[in-house]
């Protein structure tokens, strides 16, 4: 129809692409452009982990009997060694004493006998036998000593104690539980890695961690092991973690997304809104200068890209470093379009890593 309607006119086809009906000459468009430029980028593995503590223990106790003093706190920190419950051992201590003045009795007369051994007046029979009952009698001594030391339940570690959960007269048997003991100094962090990303996995590894409790704070960690076995129902690989956890604020049984940087790289990065997605392809408008027409257009190009990582986006093909894309006003631009740069187009700061596929 506009072929017609200038021949009929006597007037050529306008062929700017910039033009617009009638032959008048689009205005141009306000964008932003930001240049592309080389950046450092890593792979982040992503999952869900369990976090432990690096001791963790129920106290109980190894004997049935009462107890008659308790020395904790709920919540208390103590250290390796403390004391922290009593049972009664009146029977025990009445024992110790009648041991302790035996061994004493025993000593005395096998001192006796070996001075009367030296002086050849007592055959050596007589020393030997009296130096058997000081063995027995120390043996017993110790017995009594080792059955007192079980009515006294110490921390096998330092760490935070739990809820107490017996008083003073409580009964208790060996499984009873008196308290949780846990040392939360060093955390560890378990999650599930599938296994097709077993070949980058290594101890070593640095690796980022967040839990809702505290969504604007990370703990960086670092991973220590990796499972010897595959999981064949989810085909993943366990893998722990440790991180330092010097303010107390992680506790056992907390859930934590992991983020695991890989595959460390340095690779050309645009901001994510540069992307134009249409009919499955990816392409971007890229700032180019014409001689001839309006000096600024977006040219339309495709490129392949790569990993995200917060709103940027890797760039494997397509662009060449420096190369000006239109980051904002994407939607008001067409191929060839007229395009007017505002101020902020000069390149700005890439992503230290890019986001890959999540565990």
């Amino acid at each position: 129809m506009a072929v017609l309607l200038a021949a009929l006119l006597g007037c050529d086809q306008p062929s700017d692409p910039a033009a617009g009906r009638g032959g008048f000459q689009r205005p141009a468009t306000a964008v932003v452009a930001l240049a592309a430029v080389e950046r450092p980028v890593s792979d982040v593995l992503e999952a869900i982990g369990t976090t432990q503590a690096n001791e963790s223990v129920t106290l109980s106790a190894k004997v049935t009997d009462t107890v008659s003093q308790v020395r904790f706190e709920d919540g208390e920190f103590v250290q390796a060694g403390a004391v922290l419950v009593e049972l009664t051992n009146t029977e025990e201590t009445a024992l110790l004493a009648e041991a302790e003045a035996n061994v004493q009795d025993t000593a005395r007369q096998l001192r006796r006998l070996e001075d009367l051994y030296r002086k050849r007046s007592i055959p050596v029979s007589q020393r030997d036998e009296a130096s058997a009952r000081h063995i027995a009698a120390q043996a017993r001594y110790d017995s009594i000593v080792a059955r007192l030391d079980d009515r006294l339940i110490r921390a096998p570690f330092s760490g935070l104690l739990g809820f107490r959960q017996v008083s003073a007269g409580t009964l208790i048997t060996p499984g009873t539980a008196i308290a949780t003991l846990d040392d939360v100094s060093l955390i560890k962090l378990d999650f599930a890695v599938p296994e097709v990303h077993l070949a980058v996995l290594a101890p070593g590894l640095t690796l980022t961690a967040k839990s809702r409790a505290y969504p604007d704070r990370g703990f960086t960690a670092q991973v220590q092991t990796v499972d010897t076995r595959i999981d064949p129902v989810t085909r993943s690989a366990r893998v722990r973690a440790v991180m330092e956890n010097p303010e107390q604020v992680l506790r056992p049984g907390m859930l934590m997304t992991v983020a695991l940087q890989t595959n460390e790289r340095s690779s050309l990065a645009i901001p994510e809104s540069a992307l134009v997605q249409r009919s499955g392809r990816t392409s971007v408008y890229v700032v180019t200068q014409q001689e001839d027409g309006p000096a600024v257009v977006a040219s339309l190009r495709m490129v392949e890209i790569g990993a995200r990582y917060d709103g940027w986006v890797e760039i494997l093909r397509g662009l060449s470093e420096g190369e000006r894309v239109v980051t904002e006003g994407t939607f008001k631009v067409r191929d060839q379009s007229p395009i007017r740069l505002l101020d902020g187009t000069e390149a700005a700061q890439g992503p230290p890593s890019a986001r890959g596929k999540s565990a």
